[in-house]
């Protein structure tokens, strides 16, 4: 078979069912193999950058490697934030992109990029195959690094002339995930530490949700009476109404929960890269503190704090691990004062903005098994302070911060859960950036719903101006779009929501509809540029 017929095959082998792209003439042969059969669905996407969000949004619906297609240097550009966007979020990608042809290389050919160089910091392993018989070992190669260990995105580079070379084929076995736990020296370890604790608390982040062990969490937690807090933007890994949850590690995270944090003797660290958003700004440990830190990849562990126990291990079997210790207590009394100060605080007095009002309205009306997409943009302040994730939602959001993820991977994520109610909450920066995928949720027959909030501005840099340059605003004001109507012209449905009383019908009719839905929530004149805080509250603060 040609090398082109054999990428497909290993794709066939890894059970990869949808592939996302932007076609191009550097991998024609791949696309050849593609056409006339019917295991791989391919998704055309309008922007490479659209087709790698939403290929990392699918891949974290299903917990399968999401793939996704681009050619030479142009295409890997665009796909480029979607790799970064994986790498940090340690979802699982193999991303194939053309490449110019052998003979061309070194010579700066038209559009080549060394993709080796290009992608060195933000993927977790790279490969260009020259040798059309290698093909198998490397794509094979390539979908069990994306898999094992701290999942990642892959690149694999084609180059034009070898796709279309014939040669025999020798395949390997699909990829098996390894799944190490604990030693019994570590969990004996673990036991003595854990005992000694007078106020033990858990943080936990998508080392969890990747190897699905939301139940083994909550089983661990719930035995001994733990407060458990998510990590940044991982607050879907148990129901917020669960009586352990505490809070959420946002940008910054609620005073009370840090301090809770900082009482804490032991800390239970498990799936986390306790990053710079998770740590607020590397400042929620102490020296003071004992640490446990779990993860799947060993390099993750102390490379921000060192553990006084660092255990390699799948999230799963460690829990099971742990919840079996024999430990004759529980921490109720902490687990109850922590919870209260979070039940306090979600109690407090919203502030009368319409990002408070949409989020009240959504804890009522949103579908319990509901798929929830976030962008990047200062209404997520609101989402993360005020929106109650079930354990039946699926919560997405890039860890990264990455602007115009919000749509495309919703309509990964509806790809790949067609019966749920897929909503995407978006601000008119971000959504701005990749609004083009609507066509494609239309094309492709996968109707999300998109919630716009439109104030004309990139709202979180605007914020930080008047933090740090009160007064002294630049670069941050956008123009007048009508939202409702681009979304029409792209054969979705398209609302205008002015007033928080239109909000609720709206959404209401909005779900009852079997195509893409833009509700445009006009929030130009909100005097609030943050949860309770408006523009003179941050004006000058961080002088």
């Amino acid at each position: 078979m040609t090398a082109g017929e054999a990428v497909v095959e290993c794709m066939k082998i890894e059970n990869v069912t949808r592939a996302f792209t932007v076609p191009g003439e550097s991998f024609l042969a791949v696309l050849d193999a593609l056409e006339g059969q019917e295991s791989i669905e391919l998704i055309v996407n309008r922007h490479e950058g659209g087709a790698g969000f939403m290929a990392e949004g699918y891949a974290r619906s299903t917990g399968k490697v999401g793939v996704a297609m681009a050619t030479r240097g142009v295409g890997a550009a665009n796909i480029s934030i979607a790799v970064h966007t994986a790498f940090q979020d340690s979802t699982p990608m193999v991303v194939f992109l053309g490449q110019v042809k052998r003979e061309f290389l070194g010579r700066e050919g038209f559009q080549e990029v060394n993709f080796d160089h290009n992608f060195n910091e933000i993927a977790k392993w790279t490969t260009e195959i020259r040798d059309s018989h290698r093909v198998p070992e490397l794509v094979q190669k390539a979908f069990r690094v994306a898999q094992t260990g701290r999942p990642g995105p892959v690149i694999v580079s084609l180059p034009e002339d070898m796709l279309t070379e014939t040669t025999t084929m020798n395949f390997g076995p699909p990829t098996s995930i390894p799944a190490p736990a604990p030693s019994t020296i570590e969990v004996e370890t673990f036991q003595r530490l854990f005992g000694a604790a007078k106020k033990p608390i858990v943080i936990a982040g998508g080392g969890v949700s990747s190897s699905e062990g939301e139940l083994a969490l909550r089983r661990f937690v719930e035995k001994f009476k733990l407060p458990l807090v998510a990590g940044f933007r991982r607050q879907g890994i148990i129901d917020n109404d669960h009586e352990a949850y505490i809070g959420h590690m946002a940008l910054p995270a609620a005073p009370t929960l840090v301090d809770h944090f900082k009482e804490a003797d032991l800390v239970i660290a498990i799936g986390t890269r306790l990053s710079e958003a998770t740590s607020q700004d590397y400042t929620l440990l102490h020296w003071d503190q004992t640490l446990i830190h779990i993860d799947i990849d060993e390099s993750t562990i102390g490379k921000v704090y060192p553990p006084d126990l660092g255990i390699v291990s799948h999230a799963v079997n460690a829990l099971q691990a742990f919840t079996d210790v024999v430990v004759e207590r529980d921490w109720s009394d902490w687990q109850k004062v922590c919870r209260k100060s979070h039940s306090e605080l979600m109690a407090v007095e919203k502030d009368d903005s319409i990002y408070s009002h949409v989020m009240e309205t959504l804890n009522e009306e949103l579908d319990p098994n509901a798929v929830i997409t976030c962008d990047a943009g200062n209404f997520a302040t609101w989402l993360h302070n005020q929106l109650v994730i079930k354990d039946s939602h699926l919560f997405l959001g890039p860890t990264n911060g990455a602007m115009g993820y919000g749509i495309p991977s919703a309509i990964g994520a509806k790809i790949a859960e067609p019966h749920r109610t897929v909503v995407s909450f978006n601000g008119d920066g971000g959504g701005m950036m990749t609004i083009q995928e609507i066509e494609t949720s239309v094309r492709h027959k996968a109707p999300i719903i998109i919630l716009l909030f439109d104030n004309q501005n990139y709202g979180t840099i605007r914020m930080h101006q008047e933090m740090y340059y009160p007064d002294k605003v630049i670069g941050t004001a956008l123009g007048e779009v009508d939202f409702a109507k681009v979304a029409e012209g792209m054969g979705a449905i398209g609302m205008e929501v002015k007033s928080k009383d239109e909000f609720l019908p709206a959404f209401q009719k909005a779900i009852q509809q079997d195509r893409t839905v833009l509700i445009d929530i006009k929030c130009f004149e909100e005097n609030y540029v943050a949860n309770r805080k408006t523009y003179e509250d941050v004006k000058g603060s961080k002088v």
